[in-house]
């Protein structure tokens, strides 16, 4: 489309650069800028025109353009906004979908910028009009519609205008009355409060008395009969009789028709396809309820302005009152307009460039305009991060059938790829213990024990009175809070569950279940220590990739492989997991294009691997949908610019970011409509309402209302006291209105946290014995040292081990941003506590060894019963800082032992020493003399960097 100067109206100049509402009034024609406080007063005779601008994720800038017609405005002044808003697209690089709202049935997009309403008001600019002056308060009557947006409208004040299906506000000058149709629903007289809420700080200053008068309650409270009063006494309430904006729409059936020169023509064909429509014409598309013009990528503003002519002279038709036009540019088509043809591809090709918004925008520079906004602007790079506190309890089991089996703390970061697993992460809230259980589903797992998982742990969450958070995920659709929680993770090729090994007997393939000593290809990933993955792949040459690092093992010969485009923080991970996956052998590193014969032989041979690194989808803006479930099927709401506030309590909501959902369910569902919430999630990712393209396997979060987790709240400005106020959501909203905010609750002490087949005894401010740092300059020093395994020995029997896990640091400030350093003087007080007992254990010779990590498959008794105790109480209310600082001194209290003794060639080896960390225990000149340096300095060198120094001396 050609674009000229003469096409933009100055008023237009500079419109739509960042995000936010604009508004423009139509005044003697020509479009004047509303000032935003006068934004949301709208007078019955004037025409506007109303852009909102949003800025998406990655960094580019959407436009919604709509145009307002009074009931009063002349048909002049409604030509010209809509035209206005044709021209206001070309200069915006003509991608706005264009909206044509009436008074009184506007769409609920527009709505949503004005919340909780507008209330238009008496007066015009161009049609002889005052606006109305302030002046002394008048009693006035409004009828309000709709459960998750508002319409109100005026009506006459009389007895005859009420009805029992809608919901009526009389606003006199002491007292505002709400009044509720016995046929109404909880939801809409909810919102009804937040107008009461409006009228009151818009029309009293915030001072009057507010009422709640139920349809059919007796005379005998106060209110009621103040209300009837008002009307001259109480009396039977007539049917409302059906008008106009009644009817219903769905049967009208949707037709499409050509513009040619300023005419719609039908459209003759058996079926509505994408194929019918061509790039140089413009289209209508009637729907009864929605009226769509298509404007193709080539047609002029005059064919755009015709077209849209065209569809104003088919609304003024009779019955069209309800009727909203949505004006839609090719190549930009909305979802619903696309979901209107019986086929439309995935992707079009369509020669969309910056052409008309690059010309536009040079345009105006030269005029001086800043044009920063109407070009593309760099996508917002984030970090992303988990919002979940990772100082928590673990517990993993594997399902084995119909049962599930508990994992060792040796073994819960090691999963197979032919399993199911459960998982229940307990971890301190905002005032009590939090709970996420989710379940994993391995790529080689069968669907009976998928089924099996899905159903024990939804009795987990049942006993738990529904209050965890749960998580469904899929092996390769891992969210962050995922690994973050498991912080190092292994990813094993087949499985041990009984389902696994019948599939593969069934079906006669290969068992590819990992074997210590066979041949294995791991691929190294990760952010950090915190966040860090093994994954077995193929063991060929395809599976590498030079944006990774790779540990290759056959037996005893261990290769670590680093990719040319890998960097030294890949190269530590890999010798973190080195230490889970193969520890105490030393391995022989290899560099992208200088391999050796025999690491290629064991990988078959040499081909051809990609070196682009792989990248998942991006998290995109959330969208908000309310479910309703009938007959099985799904049908949701979206609702535009959500707040907390829309959430219902007697509903479930969907929360779609794109790569995972969230399944919100409300206090008041019933029991049986919660355990569908999965189902409910399932389904909305297989409909793909946005024709996004959803993964049918991408992460499914059920969230319980009072229970939100702080990855869920991020998305909201979260107020944790209204989550957890009891009632409907009318009561609830009554009691804010009428105190002015949600009442606060008294925080109960934290619980101790309840684990799923036993109860606990985890202190206050517990933690699970993860190597935690609250400060960033603190490092992760590998493993258990002798004092702590003596010290947890003595609260460790064989039948009560400590389940929790031992992997990397975790930088507090990255993962959670909002927790709080504890207080310095209890660590000191627990710290000297733990030195006592220390110093007592290491008078004895008896220091147990270190448990070493099997690969081997662990064999704890299976669970069945949700009562079996299978932890200590003593172990779990133990919490033991292990970390140490960098450049700290490891051998205070350490015994001293000679470097002949701690090589791992001594014909004469030291017992029962930790041998992932043999230096600690040299003299300070042995440690000088064989390493080359302090041991300060020794320990601010890479973890990678240490181990090759150790291997050199024989210390690993």
């Amino acid at each position: 489309m050609a674009v000229s100067m003469r096409d933009l109206d100055p008023a237009f100049h500079g419109a739509g650069q960042k995000a936010g509402l604009e508004i423009w009034r139509i005044e003697n024609f020509l479009p004047v800028i509303v000032p935003q406080s006068s934004h949301g007063k709208f007078f019955m005779g004037d025409s506007y025109v109303i852009l909102k601008t949003t800025a998406s994720k990655s960094g580019a800038l959407r436009h919604d353009i709509h145009y307002w017609l009074g009931k009063d405005t002349s048909q002049d002044e409604a030509g010209t906004a809509a035209i206005k808003t044709v021209e206001l697209d070309a200069a915006l690089g003509g991608r706005a979908v264009q909206y044509r709202e009436v008074q009184g049935h506007e769409t609920a997009k527009f709505l949503s910028y004005f919340k909780p309403c507008i209330i238009p008001q008496e007066g015009g600019i161009a049609s002889g009009f005052k606006h109305a002056e302030a002046e002394e308060h008048t009693t006035r009557l409004f009828v309000c519609k709709g459960k998750h947006v508002v319409h109100v409208k005026e009506v006459s004040f009389a007895r005859s205008s009420l009805n029992h299906d809608d919901i009526f506000i009389l606003d006199t000058k002491s007292k505002i009355f709400q009044f509720n149709g016995s046929n109404s629903s909880i939801q809409e007289r909810a919102k009804a409060l937040e107008v009461v809420q409006y009228i009151k700080d818009t029309y009293h200053d915030g001072k009057c008395d507010i009422a709640s008068i139920e349809d059919g309650k007796l005379m005998a409270d106060a209110d009621t009969g103040e209300f009837w009063a008002l009307f001259g006494g109480f009396a039977p309430l007539p049917k409302k009789t059906a008008n106009d904006e009644d009817k219903n729409f769905d049967s009208h059936s949707t037709k499409l028709l050509r513009v040619e020169k300023e005419k719609a023509e039908p459209v003759e064909a058996d079926s509505l396809t994408r194929e019918l429509l061509e790039t140089n014409k413009c289209y209508l598309l009637d729907c009864g309820l929605e009226l769509f013009v298509w404007m193709g990528r080539n047609t002029s503003l005059d064919e755009r302005r015709s077209a849209s002519g065209a569809a104003e002279e088919l609304l003024r038709g009779p019955d069209r009152s309800k009727s909203h036009m949505i004006r839609v540019i090719e190549g930009f088509e909305t979802v619903m307009f696309k979901s209107k043809f019986d086929s439309w591809p995935q992707t079009v090709d369509v020669a969309v460039s910056e052409d008309g918004r690059g010309k536009v925008a040079a345009l105006l520079k030269r005029q001086g305009v800043n044009v920063k906004g109407l070009l593309k602007a760099d996508p917002v790079k984030e970090e992303p991060q988990p919002y979940i506190d990772c100082t928590g309890n673990l517990l993993v089991w594997r399902v084995n059938g119909q049962e599930k089996i508990l994992l060792p703390a040796s073994d819960q970061s090691k999963i197979y790829s032919g399993d199911c697993y459960i998982f229940q992460y307990s971890y301190p809230g905002e005032d009590k213990e939090e709970h996420l259980i989710g379940t994993w589903f391995g790529k080689q797992s069968v669907e009976e024990e998928r089924a099996s998982a899905i159903s024990l742990a939804s009795k987990m969450v049942e006993s738990l009175k529904f209050l965890p958070a749960q998580a469904r995920i899929y092996e390769g659709n891992e969210p962050i809070q995922f690994y973050s929680i498991f912080q190092s993770l292994i990813v094993l090729k087949g499985g041990l569950s009984d389902g696994y090994k019948k599939y593969v007997a069934e079906k006669e393939v290969p068992d590819e279940t990992y074997q210590e000593d066979g041949v294995a290809l791991f691929r190294v990933q990760g952010s950090g220590p915190d966040n860090m993955q093994a994954i077995q792949v193929e063991a060929v040459a395809s599976s590498l990739n030079s944006s990774y690092c790779y540990i290759l093992h056959s037996g005893s010969t261990v290769f670590t492989w680093s990719g040319s485009l890998a960097t030294t923080d890949d190269q530590e991970l890999v010798e973190r997991q080195l230490d889970l996956i193969k520890p105490n052998l030393q391995s022989k590193p290899q560099k992208e294009n200088t391999e050796s014969e025999q690491f290629w032989d064991l990988l078959g041979g040499k081909a051809e691997y990609p070196s682009q690194k792989i990248v998942r989808d991006a998290e995109s803006d959330p969208r908000l949908f309310s479910c309703i479930v009938s007959n099985e099927n799904l049908k949701v709401v979206e609702i535009y610019n959500f707040t907390q506030d829309d959430l219902m309590t007697e509903d479930m909501f969907i929360l779609d970011c794109h790569t995972d959902i969230f399944v919100w369910v409300g206090q008041e569902v019933n029991s049986k409509d919660k355990m569908h919430a999965l189902t409910i999630g399932e389904k909305f990712l297989e409909r793909d309402f946005l024709m996004e393209k959803l993964s049918h396997e991408a992460p499914i979060y059920i969230v319980m209302e009072g229970s939100e987790p702080p990855f869920f709240t991020r998305f909201f400005t979260w107020d944790s006291a209204k989550s957890k106020m009891h009632g409907n959501s009318f009561q609830r909203k009554l009691t804010i209105v009428k105190h002015g905010r949600a009442p606060t609750v008294d925080k109960p002490k934290r619980r101790t946290p309840v684990s799923y087949g036993g109860r606990s005894s985890v202190p206050e401010k517990s933690q699970r014995s993860r190597s935690m740092s609250f400060s960033p300059d603190r490092v992760r020093v590998r493993g258990r040292s002798p004092a702590f395994t003596a010290l947890a020995a003595t609260f460790e029997s064989a039948n009560a081990r400590n389940l929790s896990t031992p992997p990397p640091m975790v930088r507090k400030s990255q993962l959670y941003p909002k927790s709080v350093t504890p207080d310095s003087s209890k660590l000191a007080s627990k710290s000297s506590a733990i030195a006592e007992l220390t110093a007592s254990f290491e008078k004895t010779n008896n220091i147990p060894r270190s448990p070493k990590v099997s690969a081997g498959p662990p064999k704890p008794k299976p669970e069945t019963n949700n009562k079996d105790t299978f932890m200590s109480s003593k172990m779990e209310s133990l919490t033991i800082e292990e970390d140490v600082k960098e450049g700290e001194a490891e051998d205070e209290g350490v015994p001293i032992y000679p470097y002949e003794r701690l090589k791992t060639t001594s014909t004469d080896p030291v017992a029962e020493i930790d041998v992932t960390k043999r230096e600690i225990y040299l003299s300070s000149e042995e440690f000088r003399e064989h390493l080359g340096m302090a041991k300060d300095a020794f320990y601010k060198l890479p973890k990678w960097k240490q181990n090759k120094l150790k291997m050199a001396v024989q210390l690993f």
